[in-house]
């Protein structure tokens, strides 16, 4: 099926760079700053993305763990990282560079699965309608600006920018929409599904990339969903069915290059919400934002380098695994490939670690870090209250054993190789 890359990969980078990282004050800055195109226009006029290297970051991702990228090909002001016939605000007419041509050549060569990004907002299109979201949503003429603008001319243009990137880069595995906000934002007009002609753009996907995934923010459904700067907290079911889903988490709360953002998430609490995610079945896409000459920030490569180490020793407990219908102990939760069930620790318990309804189900225990083995005892719950023994649970626990001192790793995991019967 089309989604089974996506469902074992289970981690991917999410990359957002364009002429917004000049500015180094978040990809949002000309929405913020209420900047408007001749103040943004600097960073048009001084991209040059000297230190983008696709390969090197094709090869970061897989040193990461990651299956996939999703790079933003457009964002919301509009600018390009591709060549198109449609405009000239593009990284070809800025610098002379095709990067998502560079991009998607890189990602083949390494193996990994190619992702678009493509903002259906568009700030510099001159038909884009003024609204709660937009640049000059303030100016005193702002009402006045739309007599002029017409969204059929622009959904004329959004349908062919996507066409050129569906048609001039071969095969592509994932197109990321973003977004449809039907709710009014200070007191403008929200965006709806027939504003993009979703049905219609849907159905240009399927034609041009049939075997494509599609996320879920054209208003309408896609193939699956995209919580973002949250973690659910149950496998996310609609009407009885499973949903496939993907959480869009940031380093630290910024899409773009934020220099003095120094908010940053821990390597430690990345990989916690990794496994969280794919203890529910989803998957987790991590941002970074390269800089403004286009390289990987210092700190956020060695936050990718130190979750790497950790993928390096518990690939197996992430990429193909999914959720296990178990109740784990409190100290952690489950994951699952085939007979093999993984606990990830977020704490690391004294001396031993009590799983609910596994006696008599795990033939082998031990910690996947070093391969070492754990002993694991089952205790006769009427034996264990007349010992006055510290109690391991109800009966059907069983207890795993283990070291005072924790593993030197983000999160240790314990594998265990589960019974036929199990």
């Amino acid at each position: 099926m089309r989604q089974q890359w996506f469902d074992e990969a289970r981690f991917g980078m999410f990359v957002h760079f364009g002429i917004y990282s000049v500015g180094a004050r978040h990809e949002w800055v000309q929405n913020r700053e209420r900047l408007t195109d001749a103040e943004y226009r600097a960073y048009f006029e001084n991209f040059d993305p000297d230190r983008f290297d696709a390969t090197a970051l094709a090869r970061r991702a897989k040193a990461t763990g990651m299956g996939y990228i999703v790079l933003t090909t457009k964002h919301h002001d509009g600018f390009c990282l591709f060549d198109s016939a449609l405009t000239d605000f593009t990284s070809v007419t800025a610098c002379g560079r095709d990067l998502v041509r560079e991009y998607v050549d890189a990602l083949r060569a390494e193996g990994v699965k190619v992702g678009f990004y493509y903002s259906l907002l568009d700030w510099h299109h001159p038909d884009f309608t003024v609204d709660g979201h937009h640049p000059r949503r303030d100016d005193a003429n702002a009402a006045a600006l739309n007599a002029d603008r017409d969204m059929a001319r622009y959904r004329e243009y959004l349908h062919g920018q996507v066409r050129e990137l569906l048609t001039n880069y071969g095969a592509i595995d994932y197109l990321f929409f973003d977004f449809t906000y039907p709710d009014a934002v200070d007191g403008w007009p929200g965006k709806v599904a027939a504003d993009w002609d979703a049905d219609g753009l849907l159905a240009l996907c399927r034609e041009l990339q049939p075997e494509m995934l599609v996320n879920d923010r054209l208003g309408i459904p896609g193939d699956f969903v995209t919580p973002e700067q949250y973690q659910p907290t149950a496998p996310l079911v609609t009407d009885g069915v499973p949903q496939v889903w993907e959480a869009c988490q940031t380093l630290n709360g910024s899409w773009g290059y934020d220099r003095d953002n120094t908010d940053q998430k821990s390597a430690t609490m990345l990989v916690e919400m990794l496994a969280d995610s794919v203890s529910m079945d989803g998957n987790m896409l991590l941002n970074i934002g390269p800089d403004g000459r286009g390289a990987i920030a210092p700190r956020d490569e060695r936050t990718l380098a130190e979750i790497g180490e950790w993928m390096l020793l518990h690939r197996d407990a992430i990429v193909g695994a999914g959720h296990a219908p178990l109740t784990p102990p409190r100290e952690g939760v489950y994951t699952r490939r085939g007979d093999r069930l993984y606990l990830h620790l977020v704490s690391w318990p004294m001396g031993a670690v009590h799983l609910p309804g596994l006696a008599g189900a795990v033939t082998f225990a031990r910690l996947l870090n070093d391969g070492s083995a754990l002993r694991t005892s089952v205790i006769d719950p009427a034996q264990e209250a007349s010992n006055m023994t510290p109690a391991g649970g109800p009966e059907g626990t069983l207890t795993v054993h283990l070291p005072i001192r924790r593993p030197d790793v983000l999160v240790p995991v314990i594998e265990l190789r589960l019974s036929d019967a199990s």
